[in-house]
This record gives C-alpha cells, structure tokens and sequence, in this order.
C-alpha cells in the first residue's frame, strides 16, 4: 500500500472535542510543526527524525521513492545539508493554513500547505515550491510523531 493509499484508505472520522479542548489541541499541533520545521531547517538530523515514529513513511515527490524509517529520515536531512553546502542555498519552510482533525482512534490527520523559500548566498528571498503536506499524527509517550507523510507539489500533475 503506497501512502497516498494510506492516506486516502478509509474516510476520515472526525472526533468531535469541545471549542476549548480543540484550540488546545490546535495550538499544540502548530508547536509540534514550527519545532519540526525549524530542526529539519538546521539539519538537526537525528532530532528532526525523532519526531516521527520508528517505521515513519515520508512521501516527497522530489525525491524517487518513499522514506521509510527514523534512520532513513535522518541520512536525507544529512544529504540535504550537504546538498545546500554545494549550492550556496538556504532552504526555509513555511507550514501554514493548518487542518486539524482529530480521530476516534486516537489520531490526528493533518493538511496544511507548506510553502518553501529559497535564498541564495547574498541574494534575494524568493518562493521556491508551494507543496500540500498531509501527516498522520500518533500520540507516542505524550508527544505528538509523525508516522505519515504525504506531500504534493503544485507544479507537478
């Protein structure tokens, strides 16, 4: 099963919470993604990877096939780093209008847009990709993991 698939599988059964617990429950999320982000921007590689679960599925159409695993997460942060060295370039990412919706099972299915900036050494800021990210999220030992991730980009059909 690939994880668009996963993704797409069974329809979503929303959780219904109380106006409170949800914005709680928002504002936890967009921790959860402003921390994610900014380790997977400073290639902190084995801490970005530890916000997903042990057997996490990362889909990326810029990259050939599905990353499956911490391990895995980790060595295409560290690809990353070495890749942006080489081209003198600085990725930043942009997690925005976010969708929360929590499931009976206990997890969370997240949408929201990821936008990608790009500037080069000395240059100027510019949008690099406009993506759609939808994650799975799972409650592990009290913190919020990632254990799946699809993401589309706008460019591509």
């Amino acid at each position: 099963m690939t994880a668009m698939t996963a993704m797409t599988a069974a329809p979503a059964r929303p959780l219904p919470l109380s106006e409170r617990e949800f914005g709680l429950l928002y504002a936890e999320v967009q921790q959860f993604y402003a921390h994610q982000m900014q380790l997977f921007d400073s290639f902190e590689a084995e801490r970005w990877a530890g916000t997903f679960t042990e057997n996490a599925v990362f889909d990326v159409p810029t990259l050939p096939e599905p990353v499956r695993g911490r391990a895995a997460l980790a060595a295409n942060v560290r690809r990353n780093r070495e890749a942006q060295d080489r081209s003198g370039e600085q990725l930043r990412h942009w997690i925005g209008m976010l969708d929360v919706q929590p499931q009976s099972n206990g997890t969370l299915r997240t949408r929201a847009y990821a936008l990608v900036y790009m500037t080069p050494r000395g240059g100027v800021s510019r949008v690099h990709r406009v993506c759609v990210m939808e994650d799975e999220l799972v409650l592990c030992r009290g913190r919020w993991r990632t254990s799946r991730r699809l993401v589309s980009r706008d460019d591509l059909a």
